[in-house]
């Protein structure tokens, strides 16, 4: 093998020994992670307020559903439910949008409670009062007793 074979080698290998230096560090790994259950809790929040949330809002509503409103920009536009007047044309989904912000703000709703409670279990743990360690009081009680003599 010529020397520039060698060379080419050990810079790809040289490569790779970087490339998993930096894809294993802690904090790639606790990102990666993150994401994983951020993806996980995305999904639940999600269903949380198509399956449940939104239903229990259209029934209070009378059915009331945003989504399926638009204006046809084009007179070829004819059709009376949204997927329809996109093949036909280009149309101004303005209730889509209206749905989609309505659903922003209850998923935003539900995770700024669910920060919160999570804010207020880790503020209860931080509050508990530890106990000093037995070290400190034996060194307490003989600072104690000094300043009685």
């Amino acid at each position: 093998m010529s020397a520039s074979v060698r060379d080419a080698e050990q810079k790809v290998l040289q490569m790779l020994r970087e490339f998993r230096d930096f894809a294993m560090k802690g904090n790639v790994v606790d990102l990666a992670v993150g994401i994983m259950i951020g993806a996980a809790f995305g999904a639940i929040v999600n269903s949380l307020v198509g399956d449940i949330i939104t239903p229990l809002i259209g029934a209070l509503t009378g059915g009331l559903d945003f989504s399926n409103h638009f204006t046809g920009l084009s007179e070829k536009v004819t059709a009376s439910n949204l997927a329809d007047a996109k093949k036909q044309g280009a149309v101004l989904a303005w209730g889509n949008f209206i749905t989609i912000c309505i659903n922003f703000l209850i998923i935003a709703w539900v995770m700024f409670l669910a920060v919160k409670g999570m804010n207020r279990l880790r503020w209860r743990e931080e509050a508990k009062p530890t106990a000093p360690p037995r070290q400190e009081v034996l060194l307490e009680e003989i600072r104690d007793l000094l300043t009685k003599k």
